[in-house]
């Protein structure tokens, strides 16, 4: 079990620093920046070392699996809420970088299933349910909360299934070019053969799951990781973040940059929101 809670905190802090590493640079085109470590204001005109709403809703889904032992979709969404309306879970009180999808799915009190709403907004917050026992119809549930349609769904099963491999201690890599997925999925078999010029980094799921799994795959690091995935500019955060989430797993918390780790804001949320 300390283990496991080691990796969670792994997990959870490599999700934010990836995720405070792209806040600054959100939206910027491949080649016209390099971000090399934190940097403030930009994009969002955040203090160095803010993470966005990608770590505040992972931290809302895991406090509330901490509260309540077990995995509970109407007491995950009331934990969106008070993100959402009343700024819990952030930084200084200030929500931002909500997708159109999640803030209407909250504010509609229903997820969205419409095949254009399939941005990565469930998939940038899912990764606590690796550290459960959630089955592929849970993980889509909670998916479904904000993002409903099956590819969204599918992309959250198979990060989670990323992530459990990672967890095991196996071999990730082998397993994506053993793995046979259909369309639109099914390029994660090839993706250590492909360049980065053949990798898009936007807020559709599959380019940010391609995108984060691409950046693992092609370092050595967790530093390596989460540069090359900001790198690859526009949705920086949330790939960012979702290439973090994996990296920490993989090389653990003592792997992160403590710069990095010294810069980051909001230790003590994250913290209490761990299990």
């Amino acid at each position: 079990m300390e283990k496991r809670n080691d990796q969670l905190r792994g997990a959870i802090y490599g999700l934010a620093v990836g995720d405070a590493l792209g806040v600054p640079v959100e939206f910027m085109k491949r080649g016209t920046f390099r971000i090399e470590g934190m940097q403030g204001y930009g994009t969002h005109r955040q203090p160095e070392g803010t993470w966005s709403d990608d770590t505040s809703m992972t931290l809302a889904t895991c406090d509330t699996i901490r509260v309540a032992g077990y995995v509970d979709n109407k007491k995950i969404r009331s934990a969106f809420e008070q993100w959402a309306f009343n700024g819990k879970y952030t930084i200084d009180g200030i929500v931002f970088g909500c997708g159109q999808t999640t803030c209407r799915a909250i504010c509609g009190k229903a997820g969205i299933s419409d095949i254009r709403s399939n941005g990565n907004g469930s998939l940038m917050r899912i990764l606590p349910l690796a550290f459960t026992e959630a089955d592929a119809e849970t993980i889509a549930a909670v998916s479904a909360i904000t993002h409903g349609h099956a590819i969204s769904v599918r992309a959250c099963q198979i990060y989670i299934d990323c992530a459990r491999t990672l967890i095991a201690g196996k071999d990730l890599a082998a397993i994506l070019r053993n793995r046979n997925e259909v369309p639109p999925f099914h390029r994660l078999s090839q993706l250590e053969e492909l360049e980065e010029s053949e990798i898009r980094s936007s807020g559709y799921v599959v380019d940010t799951l391609e995108a984060a799994l691409w950046s693992l795959l092609h370092s050595h690091s967790y530093a390596e990781t989460v540069l090359r995935a900001v790198n690859l500019g526009n949705d920086t955060d949330t790939v960012g973040a979702v290439a973090g989430g994996l990296a920490g797993i993989l090389y653990g918390m003592e792997a992160i940059p403590a710069a990095w780790l010294e810069t980051l804001r909001g230790k003590d949320i994250i913290e209490d929101c761990l299990f």
